[in-house]
């Protein structure tokens, strides 16, 4: 998109100084994208399929509740109904579902009122249709012949009738006694051979629910308290994976160069010959090149260690500020919850019109059946791939809004002299900030990362609809494809956060924000390495931790409940949600991290610690600085000029 392609000279960065807006075209793009949303959902509305959605149609095309005289469907003799007075629908096997198409295979009525109570009879049936009305067989079956006509067993509700009860807004009867689904449970898990097992298995979720509840609470509350704390564990964190890493490497080589050094003297005393001789020289081959590649890779290895060691002290430093972050801005927790609730609520709507789209197509008899079903046709289909790029654009438009007002608020208060004097509500004055300036730089952002997804998404479809029918080599060659757009997908991503950060130091659209960020990663390349190698392996030390700390909770609470047989699944259930909840916490935490980087790059790059150029930064990453300067890497500064007490 020629981000790069500028001739203007070195940036001169103005870290929260006059902001500006930016990417305006890319806003109105964005604007007219969600106009043309909210066209399809006003489109699906007005052709019915909302209130066919909401209402209830029966198998004939009819909308209960609604008068349907003027929408006669051809070879259909029993659509265009009055059903003004009939607004339930009422399904005469309710417990017959359809897990492959997701849909209830059975005839569909509208009638004026659900059975309150179990029908056992046909006279049962006859009474309550006299009674209010409601005829519980096929239209065509009139009350009087419910027990005389030998059609009353394939047109009428088989016996007895389940007690049913009217679900308010969808119109439906559904039964009231759950029992009445283990036909449908029973498709559902058509792979599960023992059947015995899986009742105790949900049994026992039933009724450890309070525990599982209670886990949930406790992974939520480790979660907070691993953000907070992770800057004081993060040097031993650090220390482990070195250890782990140097016992494992040398380990392993030397394994190898014992067993090369084992079958070479097996050889050597070995009188065998003919086909197996040659097996064994074969594998003393294959070993030495184990042995030499191995070797290769732990000298590079710990060389890589030894020469990147000062810059592993960064990483640590940079967790100590995140932890300061996050202690000077609390309103950060709560970002991560604003997007799951703003995500959650976008999918509800999003997933809602697409049923709406689903009910607004032509409606078609299935000769087979004999009923009606909606079919997109022509223009609508379009419109389903149009409201599927908005699923992918508005999702990742929502997470890259997250971002951006992280990179505001950290660069805030990075670039503050005075921590302790930080503006009131920086988060909140963050979000403002991204509404008001850089909505446009989200909207292209986003684009951008979806213009990488609906290939990929593509591609993963094409794979499964193929499946067990293409040859080997297309196989690979989708596979490979896949990878390939996954890592593109990942890197854009990375390079994306970037932006935004450069964007809110500096206000700058988002091409020109790619740009300098991209300049300032390859200047510091290796630290880089470091903090998504280092930094990636302390957070996911944490979310071990919090893990492994509600999974042991749960081993105790849950040996002490008596009443099931089966806690596997509960606990299962609770460490999910543990690493879900550890993830998206420390997820943040890594964003923080990531901004603070950046910061700390442009303030290295802008200041020497001079008392004309002071450091923005916190002493711990002063004193990195301070460190590296012994080493040769940075000119000695002249003096550390800090015009505030560093915290």
């Amino acid at each position: 998109m020629g981000c790069c392609s500028s001739t203007e000279g070195e940036r001169d960065w103005n870290p929260t100084k006059n902001r500006r807006y930016t990417d305006i075209p890319w806003l109105l793009i964005f604007s007219l994208f969600c106009i043309g949303m909210a066209l399809i959902c006003g489109f699906a509305i007005a052709t019915g399929g909302a209130s066919r959605l909401v209402s209830g149609y029966d198998s004939y095309g009819n909308t209960c509740g609604w008068n349907n005289t003027n929408k006669k469907i051809d070879g259909v003799p029993l659509s265009g109904a009055d059903m003004t007075a009939k607004k339930y629908v009422f399904f005469l096997e309710p417990c017959k579902f359809d897990v492959i198409n997701r849909k209830i295979k059975s005839i569909a009525l509208c009638v004026s009122k659900c059975p309150a109570t179990e029908l056992k009879t046909y006279k049962e049936l006859k009474d309550f249709a006299l009674s209010n009305g409601s005829n519980l067989c096929s239209y065509e079956l009139t009350p009087t012949r419910y027990e005389s006509s030998s059609e009353r067993f394939s047109k009428c509700p088989k016996l007895p009738v389940p007690q049913s009860q009217a679900v308010p807004v969808f119109h439906r009867c559904i039964p009231v006694d759950i029992r009445c689904y283990a036909e449908f449970a029973q498709d559902f898990i058509t792979f599960v051979s023992d059947n015995t097992v899986l009742r105790r298995v949900i049994a026992g979720v039933i009724t450890s629910k309070e525990i599982i509840m209670g886990l949930c609470v406790l992974a939520f509350v480790l979660s907070l308290i691993m953000t907070v704390v992770i800057r004081y564990i993060s040097k031993v964190l650090v220390i482990i994976l070195t250890v782990l890493v140097i016992i494992g490497s040398v380990g392993g080589t030397g394994i190898l160069w014992w067993l090369y050094a084992d079958q070479k003297y097996a050889l050597s005393n070995n009188s065998t010959s003919g086909l197996l001789k040659e097996v064994a020289w074969d594998n003393d081959k294959a070993l030495l090149v184990y042995s030499i590649g191995a070797t290769i890779f732990t000298v590079v290895l710990l060389l890589l260690m030894f020469f990147l060691r000062k810059h592993v002290s960064l990483t640590i430093s940079l967790f100590h500020v995140t932890g300061k972050v996050f202690t000077s801005l609390p309103l950060l927790f709560l970002h991560p919850f604003w997007t799951f609730l703003g995500l959650m609520m976008f999918w509800v709507y999003w997933i809602a019109v697409l049923l709406f789209l689903g009910t607004s197509g032509s409606p078609v008899k299935n000769n087979s059946t004999g009923v009606v079903e909606y079919q997109m046709q022509g223009p609508l289909q379009y419109m389903v791939w149009y409201h599927l790029v908005g699923l992918i654009w508005i999702s990742e438009f929502i997470l890259a809004f997250q971002q951006m007002t992280i990179a505001g608020a950290v660069s805030t208060y990075f670039f503050t002299r005075d921590k302790n004097n930080l503006p009131q509500f920086t988060v909140v004055n963050s979000s403002i900030n991204t509404l008001r300036y850089h909505m446009g730089t989200v909207a292209k952002g986003s684009f951008i990362i979806t213009l990488v997804k609906i290939p990929r998404i593509i591609l993963m479809y094409i794979h499964t609809q193929l499946k067990g029918k293409e040859n080997a080599c297309a196989r690979c060659m989708l596979k490979a494809c896949v990878c390939c757009l996954y890592c593109l997908e990942k890197c854009l991503a990375f390079l994306n956060q970037n932006a935004y950060t450069a964007t809110a130091i500096n206000s700058t659209n988002f091409c020109s924000s790619v740009c300098d960020a991209f300049k300032l990663l390859l200047e510091n390349a290796a630290q880089v390495a470091v903090i998504n190698t280092v930094g990636d392996f302390v957070l996911f030390m944490g979310k071990v931790l919090i893990v492994s700390c509600t999974a042991f909770a749960g081993i105790l609470a849950l040996n002490h409940q008596q009443d099931y047989t089966v806690w596997v699944l509960p606990l299962l259930i609770s460490c999910l949600f543990a690493y879900l909840v550890a993830n998206c916490f420390l997820s943040l935490f890594e964003n923080v991290v990531d901004v603070l980087f950046l910061c700390y790059a442009v303030d290295k790059k802008l200041n020497d610690g001079s008392s004309g150029r002071p450091y923005y930064m916190d002493k711990e990453l002063m004193e990195h600085i301070e460190k590296s300067s012994k080493m040769g890497k940075y000119k000695s500064p002249e003096g550390e000029g800090r015009e505030m007490k560093p915290m």
